[in-house]
Order: structure tokens, then C-alpha cells, then sequence
């Protein structure tokens, strides 16, 4: 079957990205987004490995990712599958928790699949109407929709790691790569300037993570490249400005965790899609 993906963003609810595709072949690989994600499965079974596990999720089921969350993403039948996609930034999940007063501003989902029959109703219903660009709708189903998923399926926030050298070093790791997009230090220099040995900066990473330097390092990478071709800037100028090694580069690492290649996401970045 052929496949097909459409992303964009709806002005009447700008902190919310939405995707509508159908995938037969293509693979999403180990990453992170700082958005939650929520989907509805419309045909066929995707699977995907979240929080040390695999999962799957078939028609009228749905996903729930929480945000910076380590996943993958394949199909799970001959036939691939077909889903609609919501990804919330968490200033938009803590914005109705605070006015849902819950005890917690940022929602954990424990469930990454769950079968609510009503919720899928609603969660299509919105997708629906912001494919057609109906703004009063989209925006009260959007925010109704949030609601009853954080009443129904969310709890507290894990709770924190301590302030371990591991987990300070981790920490300072984190903010040396946030600023060598670019020109990335390797391991042992990442490790010398953290004030950590190599292996042990390795392993605390990928616990607190879920991903090595190096993977983590792209996720920021595809993270910024979002930003700056939703702010006009031409893939090509975005792939040298991050450091990858030419725009087929960006397209390749963009495409596996997006879902659709840069040109693609740039056209429809700050527009609506309509039916």
C-alpha cells in the first residue's frame, strides 16, 4: 500500500503538531521529541518500543508517548498502519492541568497503549476538525480532549534522580552538547569536561536518557531543525547550520523522526491543512 504523511499546525491551537499518515515500510528510529505524543491507530498495527518494552497498538486503540521519551516506531502487520497523530508541547498539557487543578503540572502516562472507545470517538473528532480548519472546534475538542486523557490515564511525574555525581555529570553532559550542535566533542573530551570517565559518563547517560551521546546529539539536532524551517530558514542553510553533513543528511535523520522530509514539514510549519 502506498504510504502517505501530512504534518502541520493548526493556528488555532499553536502549541499542538499533528500528523496523519499511513505507513507501510518506513521505520522511525530511537529517539526523542520534547512534545507528549497521542495518537489514534486507524488501520493495521503499529509497533514500538517505549520504557523498556514493546508495544502494540491496533484499530480504535491509543498511543500515548510521554514527552522526552525514548521510542521507536514500525509497522507491526503486512499491511503497515494508519493513525492521526496530536503532539502537545508540555506548556500545553501543564496549561490544562493547572486548570483541571491535578496535583502535578506535567502529566505521566504509565499506559502506552490503552483501549477507550469514547476517547477515540473524541481524539478523531478533533483530528478531524483540525484537517478542516474549523477553529472553534478544534480548539474546544483539543482542550476537552486533553483533559479527559489526563483524568483517565495519567498520574504524577516519576519521581526524580537523586543528585548523583552520575546524574550532575549527566546534567552538565546535556548542556555541553546543547551548545556543540556543530562541532560536537567526542566522548572522552565530553567526559573530561564534565569532570567524568568515559564509560561510567556512558552508561549514566544512556540511563537517564535512554540514548548514547551520539543519538541524543541528533534528536537535539532535528529538534532545532524543526525551529528553524518552521521560521523560513532553506534546509539546506539548516543542515549546515547544525552540523550535518549536507542536506541529504538533515532529509535522512529528519525523516526517521518526524515521519516526513524537511521541505515537507517547512510547507505546512505556522499554516493549516485543510481537508
Amino acid at each position: 500500500m502506498k504510504e502517505q504523511a501530512s504534518f502541520w499546525r493548526h493556528p488555532a491551537v499553536p502549541q499542538v503538531d499533528l500528523l496523519k499518515a499511513r505507513y507501510v515500510t518506513h521505520r522511525f528510529t530511537r529517539h526523542t521529541h520534547a512534545e507528549y505524543a497521542v495518537g489514534l491507530i486507524l488501520d493495521g498495527v503499529e509497533e514500538f518500543e517505549n520504557r523498556g518494552g514493546t508495544h502494540r497498538a491496533g484499530a480504535g486503540e491509543i498511543v500515548l508517548v510521554n514527552a522526552d521519551s525514548v521510542h521507536t516506531g514500525h509497522a507491526g502487520a503486512e499491511d503497515g498502519w494508519a493513525y492521526r497523530m496530536l503532539y502537545p508541547s508540555v506548556e500545553a498539557i501543564a496549561d490544562v492541568a493547572a486548570e483541571l487543578a491535578l496535583p502535578y503540572a506535567r502529566p505521566f502516562f504509565p499506559e502506552q497503549v490503552v483501549r477507550d472507545p469514547e476517547l477515540a470517538g473524541l481524539l478523531g473528532r478533533t483530528h478531524t476538525a483540525a484537517e478542516r480548519g474549523d477553529d472553534l472546534t478544534a480548539s474546544t475538542l483539543m482542550r476537552t480532549l486533553f483533559a479527559r486523557i489526563m483524568l483517565r490515564h495519567s498520574t504524577g511525574p516519576r519521581t526524580a534522580h537523586g543528585a548523583t555525581a552520575g546524574a550532575r555529570a549527566v546534567r552538565a553532559a546535556l548542556e555541553v552538547l546543547d551548545g556543540r550542535l556543530v562541532n560536537p566533542p567526542t566522548l572522552e573530551e565530553l567526559a573530561e569536561t564534565v569532570g567524568a570517565r568515559p564509560f561510567p559518563l556512558l552508561r549514566a547517560f544512556k540511563a537517564a536518557t535512554g540514548l548514547p551521546p551520539h543519538a541524543y546529539l541528533t534528536s537535539l539536532r532535528v529538534r532545532r531543525a524543526r525551529s528553524l524551517l518552521g521560521a523560513g530558514s532553506p534546509p539546506a542553510l539548516v543542515a549546515a547550520e547544525l552540523g550535518f553533513t549536507d542536506q541529504a543528511h538533515l532529509n535522512r535523520h529528519f525523516k526517521r523522526i518526524v515521519g516526513v522530509p524537511p521541505a515537507a514539514y517547512q510547507r505546512s510549519a505556522g499554516t493549516y491543512k485543510t481537508g
